[in-house]
């Protein structure tokens, strides 16, 4: 069974500014899919977000593009190794120039944080103990 992808197509108002927030996360950029208008931020092996001018992000639908500052288009989620993680990549965002989405959630065998990006793109980071998955 072939693994698959997810490519989160988002929205930038500034796509240079975008590009450095998250190489600031750790995150590499894949040049090979990137352009002056598309940034693809390589996640992991299986998630990988498509960073947009909003010019070139009004070419694939037709609908109206969210203010993200404003509304919520979407809650995105990435998995965590353990709660020291969680803390080191949104304390990365933070310094990036990211801002606080919500209270960080403990729940002793689940915690997690969010963020939202320069764009209010809300990103939260979960981490959930093994253990607990077992029953």
């Amino acid at each position: 069974m072939t693994q698959q992808m997810i490519f989160v197509n988002l929205a930038a108002s500034d796509l240079e500014a975008s590009k450095k927030f998250f190489t600031a996360l750790g995150y590499g950029i894949n040049e090979q899919f990137s352009d002056e208008n598309t940034a693809s931020v390589v996640i992991s092996d299986t998630v990988v977000a498509m960073l947009h001018t909003k010019q070139r992000y009004a070419e694939f639908t037709k609908k109206e593009i969210a203010d993200s500052t404003r509304t919520s288009e979407v809650l995105l989620a990435l998995s965590s190794e353990s709660r020291e993680k969680v803390d080191e990549l949104v304390e990365k965002a933070l310094a990036a120039g990211g801002s606080v989405s919500r209270e960080t959630q403990d729940e002793g065998f689940m915690y997690g944080r969010a963020f939202d990006d320069l764009d209010g793109h809300t990103w939260e980071v979960v981490w959930m103990d093994p253990s607990a998955l077992e029953g």
